[in-house]
This record gives structure tokens, sequence and C-alpha cells, in this order.
């Protein structure tokens, strides 16, 4: 495909892609890709989401996994978890940018405050996260876009930060040691948390930190041998749900706006994994049950990754030096 045979496949999608082709790549006038945000609740993935909230406010009767998923001993032979429980559907609703008008009009962050707690700890409500870091960055992040109450999380992410500057949801078995996926989840939710409220000094202060200590590593190898922080690093996947990608890192610094010399192995990463069509390929399918299939099959070219790539590189490149 040439690039504008690239952009036209984008362009038929849904509207939950489609509109973030218009804005970040096309420099579409706002009344035209705000309209065509607009009809995600109504058509397409969104709207098929949203069918399937549960009147009490959740989806798939749980808030991490579906209602009775842990009671059963053969689930824990699975090769995945479901990615059907609330907390996913939210996640996802929100990472398509969906207004979260329909839902509040629904009620739901009040209807989970009342109905929805934690598998970890049944006695833990939605709202009040629990220890696990990753479950707590997609909490913090989606009740700040349904109004929730959540500040406490934003506090929890100061109180729990380690000593090398980022995080990691194995913490409670004892890991003093940050992890790249912990770390980058938590930076998304407190940089989310950032232009909402604007944050706290310590909110702000833990932010920046945490970067430094994706920085330290450009994105990409480990800071003790200098190897490859893991075969994850270049394989690019949607949805990523937790798994750290240096396409996911820099996605994130595009949107903080912060770049760094050290991040140009993880852009030459990018720009190596393009096909000679102009798109990139899903490389990893992440197993376990879901409501529907929002991309492609391993070894496809995915409109998802290559939306993501095509806007990480564009905006790496309109801050290289001419």
């Amino acid at each position: 495909m040439a690039p504008t045979d690239v952009i036209s496949w984008l362009l038929d999608t849904d509207p939950a892609l489609r509109w973030q082709v218009e804005r970040d790549l096309l420099d579409a006038p706002s009344e035209q890709w705000e309209a065509t945000r607009a009809r995600i609740p109504y058509e397409g993935f969104g709207a098929a989401l949203l069918e399937r909230q549960d009147a009490d406010g959740q989806w798939a009767g749980g808030a991490f996994f579906p209602k009775g998923f842990l009671q059963d001993p053969d689930n824990a032979e699975l090769p995945g978890q479901p990615w059907t429980a609330t907390t996913w559907t939210l996640t996802t609703l929100r990472d398509w940018g969906m207004d979260p008008a329909p839902l509040i009009e629904r009620d739901t962050a009040a209807l989970l405050a009342k109905n929805s707690h934690w598998e970890y700890d049944e006695t833990l409500p939605y709202w009040g996260g629990e220890v696990d870091c990753c479950i707590n960055a997609m909490t913090l992040a989606n009740g700040l876009w349904l109004g929730a109450e959540v500040e406490a999380l934003a506090t929890w992410f100061v109180e729990h930060r380690m000593d090398d500057g980022g995080w990691n949801c194995e913490w409670t078995s004892g890991s003093v040691r940050s992890s790249v996926h912990s770390t980058l989840n938590a930076l998304v939710a407190l940089a989310i948390h950032e232009r909402a409220t604007g944050g706290t000094e310590a909110t702000r202060a833990a932010r920046a930190g945490g970067e430094e200590y994706l920085l330290e590593r450009r994105l990409t190898r480990r800071l003790s041998t200098g190897e490859l922080l893991g075969p994850w690093v270049d394989h690019f996947l949607y949805p990523p749900r937790h798994i750290y990608s240096a396409l996911r890192a820099l996605d994130h610094f595009r949107l903080t706006d912060r770049r760094d010399a050290r991040m140009e192995e993880a852009v030459e990463m990018v720009r190596e994994a393009q096909q000679a069509d102009g798109t990139w390929l899903q490389q990893k399918v992440l197993p376990g049950q879901v409501w529907f299939e929002i991309d492609v099959p391993l070894g496809e070219p995915s409109p998802w990754l290559t939306l993501q790539a095509l806007r990480v590189l564009r905006w790496w490149n309109e801050g290289v030096p001419g």
C-alpha cells in the first residue's frame, strides 16, 4: 500500500479508531473528528460493549474476573485470564476515547461503588482499588473518567513507589525492584490524573521519577546488563492489556510530549517493524476470553498498531532538529 492507501485503510474502520486517525494523522477540523468520536457509543465496538453491561453496572458480573471464575478449579489450567470483566471493559472504552456520558447517564460509578468488590478481597470497595499496581492504575484512570472519587488512589501510587523509581505489582510478594510493565501502567494513570486535576507536587514528582526509571533503561534495556528487557519489548500487540512494549512506552511519552535522546533505540524498533506496504503486524495475541475480537490475528496487518506507530513516529520526527 502507498501512504495514501494506508490512511484510506485506517479510515475504513470502527469509529473508535477512525476518529483518532482523523485527529492524529490527518489534522482534521475538530468538528469532524469529534463527530466521529461521538458515534462510538452508538455503533460498532463501543455500542457492542455497552450492550453487555449488567444492570448492576458491571460486566461479566465481576470487578477484575467474571463472576465465579476464580471458584472454578478448571480455570486454573487455562492459558490466559478472561478480558471481559468490568475493569478491562471500562479501560477499553476509555482508551478508545469514548465520551463517558452514556455511562454517567446509567449512573455507572455509583452502581459500581455499591455492587462491585475486588476478587482479591471482597471487603474492598471498587473505587478504593486493591493491592495490584496495574489494577489500581486502571481504576484511577477509569474513576477520573467517570467522575468517581479516586484521589486516594493517586496518593497510593506515591506511597507505593519503590526506591529505584518505579512500581511492581509483585510488591506484596516481597519484590523490591520495579517492573517496566507495572511502571508504565502507573505512569499512564498518573498522567491522566495530572491532566484531569493538575496533580499534586507529590504525584507530579512520582510521575517524573517513574519516567526517569524507564528512560535510564532507554525504554528497551536492563540497567544492570544492557540486555533487552525481554522478548516482548519489540513484539507489538493490540490490545496490549497490561503488556509493556517500546511502542506503548513511546505512546505514553507522546501524550506527555516529552522527547529524550534515550528513546532513540525504541523509536528505531518501531521504524524497523514497519512492513513494505506501510503497515505494522500484530506480533502477539494474549490468550483469554473476549467479548469479541477488536483487532486482527497474529501476523496480519493491524490497523490499531499502524495508527499508534504512525502517530508516534510523526510526533518524534516533529521534534527532531531539521
